[in-house]
């Protein structure tokens, strides 16, 4: 089965390379057969919140969120890259997560996490959870962890530590379990 997915990624840093792990993560997804949109913030420039998308009148809301907004109202359910910030979450993604809201009701939220030494944005990654839930996404329970993220892959995505290949096999089939599973609940329909 085909889904379409948004991959949202959250650093607009100088030499970033969570982008490396966002590119894995699309290339995994298409090789599933996913039609797959990278939500990137240095391409999506979003202002600092003042506003969010659904306090806008539809015709008056900035053409950026308008476009945002369509690929997360299309999408069956998203996969969140994100680095570790001080044990926090990077601001560039809170920024951009934070200007939608009704767009993540009711699907599922999968968190690839990165961080330049051994433990690999887990404690970044279980913070973000919370977040996602007060958002309305269902976080999957199985994290993507990737320590040493200068070293894993190269610029387009290709794993260098081989083993990112066998690994991620395992937090794709419990993604797309939960985003067969809860879009059929919402074809069912949702409490609001």
């Amino acid at each position: 089965m085909t889904f379409r997915i948004a991959v949202i990624y959250g650093s607009v840093r100088s030499n970033r390379q969570g982008i490396k792990v966002a590119r894995f993560i699309v290339k995994k997804l298409e090789q599933r057969g996913h039609e797959v949109e990278l939500i990137d913030p240095l391409e999506f420039k979003l202002p600092l919140l003042d506003k969010m998308y659904k306090e806008y009148e539809e015709s008056k809301a900035p053409e950026v969120m308008k476009k945002i907004a369509k690929i997360l109202d299309n999408s069956d359910g998203f996969v969140v890259v994100t680095g570790e910030y001080n044990h926090g979450t990077p601001p560039a993604l809170k920024n951009l997560l934070d200007h939608f809201q009704k767009q993540y009701f009711f699907k599922p939220a999968g968190i690839a996490c990165y961080s330049r030494g051994p433990f690999g944005g887990v404690r970044e990654a279980v913070h973000l959870r919370a977040v996602l839930g007060e958002l309305g996404m269902v976080s999957t329970p199985s994290f993507f962890p990737v320590t040493f993220v200068r070293d894993a892959f190269d610029e387009e995505g290709n794993a260098i530590e081989k083993a990112y290949n066998r690994r991620v096999k395992g937090f794709l089939d419990e993604f797309e379990w939960y985003v067969t599973a809860l879009k059929q609940a919402r074809e069912e329909g949702t409490p609001y």
